[in-house]
């Protein structure tokens, strides 16, 4: 009886353990400090996630190898914003606002400034005494073609000294990225006679790595289709960042209102660059305009940037790339700009 009494009682106390035991575990799964810690490492991971995300999206990676010769770096073009905020999210760093003055450009010459980084032998003076590949015509049939590689880049929707984790360098929505800058330019000139067609393609959407590849395409479709074309205007937005963080805003001051300042960036044949017989051709054109904007509006422009590479200049002798301003600038400063830029072209090609 006395060993009965003994083991009965180890096996209530046994038992009276396990339901303590399983009592405190159950209790702590349930209670409110367990569900706080689940909550924040989750939240944790959201975040770090979303964040990698939101960095890919708005990140400038690839734009070195195509395009920029401020070594902006951009990656997929995959913004579904309809119009990129400025002032709202946590602030991600500062703008800082400058000038790029075309006179301390080492080749000038009669108010033509260039940025000579081919290594190629050029004369301006030569260049712009001589003569066009073509005329243009005021006539039924299209002149011009306006287009964009990189259709989806974007401007500030104010003007701000700093940006925030919202904003996005690019956004599909056309009223706010290269298609409205596309759209100021190609009236000025049809209003001024000049036919000229808009190509809207977002060829950076909905990848951005191939986008000079497709744009090659929809330029020779058009080139096909209406052979009367002789120049073709390649419409960009570039970026320039100082340090980490901050972003360059690059403007200037054109009769009391701020423009967004614009740089032509012209390729040429060399080094690994090949088949591009004609690159002199189109800096003909490119020096030409730069001139009339440093004449019409100074300072407007930034010197122009002769390097080497492509950028589907090869497909006519009137090829042009058009930067403006950078993704710190606000639209209304890009839009001033496309008119500034409008009316050079009108009055430029009315003479040639």
């Amino acid at each position: 009886m006395r060993n009965r009494g003994s083991i009965l009682r180890y096996v209530t106390a046994c038992l009276i353990c396990c339901v303590f035991v399983f009592y405190s575990c159950f209790g702590f799964l349930t209670s409110p400090a367990a569900a706080s810690v689940s909550f924040f490492e989750n939240s944790g991971q959201l975040k770090t996630t979303e964040q990698k995300s939101g960095d890919e999206q708005n990140s400038e990676a690839e734009k070195t190898s195509e395009i920029s010769s401020q070594g902006e770096a951009q990656q997929t073009a995959s913004s579904e914003s309809a119009e990129p905020a400025a002032s709202s999210g946590t602030v991600k760093g500062k703008i800082i606002e400058k000038t790029i003055s075309p006179y301390a450009a080492p080749l000038s010459y009669n108010n033509t400034y260039v940025k000579n980084s081919a290594g190629v032998d050029i004369s301006i003076k030569n260049l712009l005494d001589e003569k066009l590949a073509f005329e243009i015509e005021e006539s039924d049939e299209p002149q011009v073609l306006i287009m964009h590689t990189h259709t989806t880049e974007t401007f500030m929707t104010e003007d701000s000294d700093t940006y925030t984790t919202s904003f996005s360098s690019r956004t599909r929505d056309n009223n706010y990225n290269m298609v409205k800058i596309g759209e100021t330019v190609a009236k000025k000139l049809n209003d001024a006679g000049i036919k000229t067609l808009h190509d809207t393609t977002q060829h950076d959407y909905p990848e951005y790595t191939g986008s000079y590849t497709r744009s090659a395409k929809t330029v020779k479709a058009y080139l096909e289709k209406y052979p009367s074309i002789k120049i073709v205007l390649d419409l960009h937005r570039d970026a320039v960042t100082s340090g980490e963080t901050d972003k360059v805003k690059l403007a200037t001051e054109i009769n009391g209102k701020k423009a967004a300042q614009v740089m032509l960036v012209m390729g040429a044949e060399a080094g690994s660059v090949t088949d591009f017989p004609y690159w002199q051709e189109n800096l003909k054109l490119a020096l030409r305009l730069q001139q009339m904007m440093e004449v019409k509006y100074p300072t407007l422009a930034r010197p122009l940037s002769l390097v080497a590479r492509n950028y589907n200049q090869s497909l006519t002798k009137g090829s042009m790339l058009i930067e403006f301003g950078t993704d710190a600038n606000t639209l209304d400063e890009a839009v001033y700009s496309a008119e500034l830029v409008g009316n050079c072209l009108a009055e430029l090609l009315k003479i040639i």
